[in-house]
Formats: C-alpha cells, structure tokens, sequence
C-alpha cells in the first residue's frame, strides 16, 4: 500500500514542513522535539528522572499526564528543559507501522487515508494514550513518547523507557543556563541538607531508592516485558 502515496505530494508536505521547523523556547514551541524537564521531588533526588512529551510539527507539546489524558500545549510539570529535536530522514512514517509488531490492535489497516504525517502518526498515538490508566511504574509519559516513536519509525523503531531515558540525559540539549540551574539547584540544595543532617545514611538511603528504581524498570522492560507498557 505504500507504494501508491503520491510522491509529489509528500515532496509538497516536506516543503510545506521545512519553515516551521524554528524552535522557540520562549513560546515553548519544539516542532518535532521531545521534550524533557525535572520531576517534583523525584527529579530533586535522582536528576536524571524527569517527565518527557513530544512535539507536533508546529512545536506544540503532547505529553501523557494522567489517566485518559494526554496535555496539549500545556507541559504537565512546567516548562521543558532539554530536547531533542528527531531528523525526519531518520523516521518511516506510515499507516501500517506497528509499535509492536504482530499486534492487530496497531495494525489496523487504513485504506483509502493517506494518514502517514509526522502529525497523523501522534494523533494515532494521542487517540490510544486517551484511554489508558496512568502509572508511575508501569505506564507513564515516557511510555507515551516511546510509542509514538516507535509508530514513527524513528531509527526503526525498537524504543521503550529505558532507552528513551537514556537517550535524552545523553543526547538532551539544554533550552538555557537557567534551565540547568532549574533542574540541578534543587538536587544539590537537598543533597547539601542530606549530608548535613543524614550523613552516609542519607546517601545510603538515595542508592537504594534509585537501585530500585532503575532495577524496576530495567527488570520489566528487558525482563519481564509484560510490566512496563508502551
């Protein structure tokens, strides 16, 4: 089926893209970005949690923040931080691309559309998130951004939470200065305090909870696939 989509017209849709693709933090504009900033208290004892969302080809943010909702153009935990901007060559958009392959649920044929936009294939993704439960652990916005990645095909696919986190702390550009001190300011504040009042205890104490932490979504992703959902 891919074989009939008019290449005249997805020349058009590159041409039609190409001049919006300006980022724009200071009206939180990121066309074709994911998005990072810090978590209340989370993010103030293991930096590199955060929550995350993706962006519409006009920059305007999605991000999975609760149960049956998806945030449009409202970032759930203030404004975002860091971001990757996706190269589009790098991406194989179409109506037939699955997150998970064999799963029908996905691969529900769309013939006579020619739904195959970077846009369409969020809408897609927005449409299923609106009706899942949210879950810190087993369901949440990184859940949301790596399955519409994986439905755009970005580096053919293949993404999950983990390796999603992994790829914004190492490929993540800060917005700005502040937007560094925002995330690390309130981490060293409460490490200083820790140290001061706990001690080795209170570092002890941040290990293991982020030994679990990372323990639990390494075991449920490559592990036992079934816990972490996409």
């Amino acid at each position: 089926m891919e074989g009939n989509v008019d290449p005249e017209h997805g020349m058009m849709m590159e041409e039609s893209y190409q001049p919006n693709m300006q980022i724009d933090p200071s009206r939180a504009r990121f066309p074709c970005c994911i998005v990072w900033s810090p978590l209340p208290v989370i993010s103030w004892l293991i930096p590199f949690v955060g929550h995350t969302g993706i962006c519409r080809e006009d920059g305007v943010i999605l991000d999975f923040a609760g149960p049956n909702f998806v945030c449009v153009d409202s970032f759930a935990f203030g404004s975002a931080t860091r971001y990757i901007q996706v190269n589009k060559e790098k991406c194989c958009i179409s109506p037939y691309l699955s997150a998970f392959d064999g799963d029908d649920h996905h691969q529900l044929g769309v013939q006579g559309s020619d739904s195959f936009t970077w846009d369409d294939a969020l809408r897609k993704g927005t449409q299923e998130f609106q009706h899942r439960s949210y879950n810190l652990f087993t369901c949440n916005c990184h859940s949301f951004v790596a399955n519409n990645l994986n439905r755009l095909g970005f580096n053919s696919g293949g993404w999950n939470v983990v390796n999603l986190a992994a790829f914004i702390f190492l490929k993540g550009q800060w917005v700005s200065k502040l937007s560094m001190v925002r995330t690390f300011l309130p981490f060293v504040i409460i490490t200083l305090l820790g140290l001061t009042f706990g001690g080795l205890t209170y570092i002890a104490l941040v290990a293991f909870f982020t030994f679990l932490l990372v323990g639990w979504f390494l075991l449920g992703t490559y592990c036992f696939k079934d816990w972490i959902l996409l």
